[in-house]
């Protein structure tokens, strides 16, 4: 197995995603010292896991909230891209149950904690959405067609929302996939090579060009069942929406290509099933160009395949995290196998049935 670094494009995009660098853990206590001066809030900290930033539960008595603490390598414009993109929804769109940003006692949306040799790191609090997240229930074919839904809601809300920082640099962000070609020599099976290569080959051969084309806006960029917060009893069913790190001007069919790509496999003899039900909420709320959806399934097909081959890249740079990483996306190559050996004609005219169904 290929250990060299990746090439110089592949490199800088994942440092400018803030996958390069070791994650050096916060100190809790500085955290509740600047929570205490800038927002008047101590209590009770669990530390939770994430990708990248440092993030905690804070448990005052009566209130609970989410505490985050950029990684270093983040800029801050990217911060408050990702900030500004929630408050345009609180504003625009306040009925959506987007996850809400809370204001220093100065009225500022988050403090700069300025550390030893010049680095910065950002923190912010947000409300703290109880609940299940999607990953943790089953949903039949109409939950997730309210999943998609709420996407599209989301994705309507954003189509004329614009920042200094929205044409960011992300590794995630689907349309540089055919640029990571080389992340392929870090994963060490033959047969994930050969499956990543048939994906690479699809997204070159008929998405890369069209790429100029395609239509584009700020969008979610990680809506995964990760970050949807659900109540099976409730007839809305998602209660909350998380997360806005990957927040990125990008094509549009990329947004639900992303949670298409975790649902891929779910069900294993209709690998696609899923992924498909979820297109056709999310179509009745924001309409994907008829151009574009033959082109949706291989985007999702590419998202699974980074997902897979950064896992391993990562895991291989960072063993104290390799655990946490590689069952995070375990199940992932499997489903590529799966979907692939579907036929992508089908799944499209699937997906054009399920318009013609709720038009």
């Amino acid at each position: 197995m290929n250990t060299s670094p990746a090439p110089t494009y592949a490199h800088q995009l994942l440092e400018e995603s803030g996958l390069t660098s070791s994650h050096q853990p916060i100190d809790v206590m500085l955290v509740s010292i600047f929570l205490e001066k800038h927002y008047r809030l101590s209590g009770h900290f669990e530390r939770l896991a994430t990708e990248k930033d440092d993030t905690f539960r804070l448990s005052t008595g009566s209130s609970t909230y989410l505490v985050k603490v950029s990684p270093p390598e983040e800029a801050e414009a990217v911060v408050a891209l990702q900030t500004a993109a929630m408050r345009h929804l609180e504003d625009t769109a306040p009925h959506l149950p987007v996850q809400r940003v809370k204001l220093t006692v100065g009225g500022d949306d988050h403090v700069t904690i300025r550390l030893n040799g010049g680095r910065t790191r950002i923190l912010r609090v947000f409300d703290f959405v109880e609940g299940q997240v999607l990953a943790e229930v089953n949903p039949d074919a109409e939950r997730l067609a309210r999943a998609g839904e709420m996407l599209g809601l989301i994705d309507m809300a954003l189509r004329e929302f614009t920042h200094p920082a929205d044409r960011r640099g992300l590794a995630w962000d689907i349309r540089h996939f055919h640029r990571l070609t080389d992340l392929v020599e870090h994963t060490p099976s033959p047969e994930h090579r050969r499956a990543a290569r048939s994906v690479f080959r699809l997204f070159g051969e008929h998405v890369v060009p069209r790429l100029r084309d395609l239509e584009t806006q700020v969008i979610h960029g990680d809506f995964s069942p990760y970050n949807i917060v659900v109540d099976p009893r409730s007839d809305h069913f998602v209660t909350g929406v998380i997360d806005f790190g990957d927040t990125v001007r990008s094509a549009v069919i990329f947004d639900p290509a992303v949670p298409m790509a975790n649902l891929l496999g779910r069900t294993p003899d209709l690998p696609w099933r899923d992924a498909c039900a979820f297109v056709a909420g999310y179509e009745r709320e924001r309409p994907i160009k008829d151009s574009e959806l033959p082109l949706l399934p291989i985007a999702a097909l590419a998202r699974l395949t980074l997902r897979a081959l950064i896992t391993n890249w990562r895991a291989e740079r960072a063993p104290e995290r390799r655990e946490y990483l590689l069952d995070h996306a375990k199940d992932d190559w499997i489903n590529v196998e799966r979907s692939l050996a579907a036929s992508l004609d089908d799944v499209v005219a699937h997906l054009r049935e399920a318009r013609q169904r709720h038009p």
